[in-house]
């Protein structure tokens, strides 16, 4: 792999000439068959253009082209100006094109079409849209079958591969297809499908989610799934490394410039299109958080997994939980009610993932509690323990609900995107990680009441 050491700059008019252009890309100009003077030929980099001079603003983004020698990599920001557009390529790294035999592009193009199993198809918030048998494969199909609206991850349980990668990961991180996705159905964990799939997009280019194929491995050759025990490390140690790398770096680019556009940096702005930016900024963070929780999810599974133990104060962590909160909860007109300071209820466990639990807690009753009501936080000392409980005025959880919705992914029926369905499991995780729990039952006058208990300090 090579990189361009300098910023490469070009100059594109209004009409999508060419009008300047240093070395690098006037030579990709030239070996898509145009040069200086001729619309630019570079389909990505005139994709950028188009969308800077509708927009008005300036559009910063990664591009991949094909190059003779192979692909570059790019980091693009195309700037309107009062005769055309600015182009600065930032970052300028080369490497060799995979060669891949013409049967495996094609087959990766449209796996799913053509593979054998019954259909499936999700959204981008990995729910069910439909399941389909294949012709003359109804003998493949689950005793139990998916329902649209129902989470794929609830239904299938991924395996990662030998070098510990989730293919069907590698492809939504790249929008691509995948194939050879192991995974084990969740109510029939002896029996394990193969899953291809393809993305779907709209006519503007956005990703709709996935369709596929689900084929069930033969368990003569497999070796027998075993659900694994409590604690069994599920993801290895570079996951974390890796979706820092391939999501956390390039949301974080997005947020940025979704907010420099919100900002109205380079001047005003439409203000529908500043509200797409926030949206994007906000989607962004959404994502971003989910990351967060895939990270923290494959921190408590290991088996090396510890927390320190010290001395905490959860009234105190209560304050600054609900500090965090306070103007979200007031946009909202929801009155936060925290401990007040001299209360104390001194704790063993680790500081910092008591306040990830209550931020946890607090949040979620913020968010889901109705317009105007109120959120409480009580702390106190009985029978050894020291506790910390968050209740709101809210709908509450059913009886028969109230473990459930510890599972990994649960969020009982919810379909709003406020969150991942990861918290509650994280939290319960680290709450027994440092000698406690989480329990949840009635608040007094109605609404939902989570408690977290921990050894005594001091």
């Amino acid at each position: 792999m090579s990189a361009h050491p300098a910023v490469v700059r070009a100059m594109v008019a209004a009409n999508g000439l060419l009008l300047s252009a240093d070395p690098p890309l006037l030579a990709l100009q030239r070996e898509a068959g145009a040069d200086v003077g001729a619309l630019l030929a570079i389909p990505q980099l005139a994709g950028i253009v188009r969308l800077s001079l509708r927009l008005g603003v300036t559009v910063s983004r990664p591009v991949t082209a094909a190059a003779e020698r192979g692909d570059i990599d790019m980091w693009v920001r195309a700037k309107p100006e009062a005769d055309g557009v600015q182009i600065s390529v930032i970052e300028w790294s080369e490497r060799p094109a995979a060669v891949m035999p013409v049967d495996n592009v094609r087959r990766d193009a449209d796996i799913a079409a053509v593979a054998e199993g019954w259909t499936w198809q999700i959204d981008t918030q990995l729910q069910f849209q439909m399941v389909l048998e294949g012709a003359g494969q109804e003998s493949v199909l689950p005793n139990t079958q998916p329902t649209p609206g129902s989470r794929f991850t609830s239904y299938f349980q991924l395996q990662p591969d030998e070098d510990g990668d989730l293919a069907i990961l590698r492809g939504f991180a790249q929008r691509r297809a995948f194939r050879d996705q192991i995974a084990t159905l969740v109510a029939e964990p002896d029996r394990q499908f193969s899953l291809s799939g393809f993305p779907m997009f709209d006519i503007a280019g956005q990703l709709l989610g996935y369709r596929g194929k689900a084929f069930p491995v033969d368990r003569a050759i497999l070796t027998p799934h075993v659900p694994p025990a409590p604690g069994v490390i599920i993801y290895p140690a570079e996951f974390g490394r890796r979706l820092d790398r391939s999501l956390r770096q390039p949301l974080g680019r997005i947020i940025a410039n979704a907010d420099s556009i919100n900002a109205q940096l380079d001047g005003p702005l439409r203000p529908d299109y500043a509200g797409y930016a926030t949206d994007i900024a906000a989607a962004g963070r959404h994502l971003m958080a989910l990351i967060d929780d895939l990270a923290d999810l494959q921190a408590i599974d290991r088996l090396d997994f510890t927390v320190a133990t010290e001395d905490v104060d959860l009234a105190d962590i209560g304050r600054r939980a609900a500090g965090l909160f306070v103007v979200k909860a007031l946009d909202r007109q929801i009155r936060l009610i925290a401990p007040e300071a001299p209360q104390s209820a001194v704790a063993s466990g680790e500081f910092r993932r008591a306040l990830q639990i209550l931020m946890n807690l607090v949040g979620n009753a913020v968010r889901y509690s109705p317009d105007g009501t109120e959120v409480r936080i009580d702390t106190g000392v009985e029978e050894g323990r020291a506790w910390i409980a968050v209740m709101d005025q809210g709908a509450g959880v059913p009886a028969d609900s109230r473990e459930r919705i510890f599972n990994k992914f649960e969020r009982l029926g919810r379909s709003d995107p406020g969150g991942s369905g990861l918290g509650l499991y994280i939290s319960r995780r680290l709450a027994r990680a440092m000698g406690g729990d989480i329990e949840v039952d009635d608040a007094p006058g109605g609404g939902g009441r989570f408690t977290l208990f921990l050894p005594l300090g001091g």
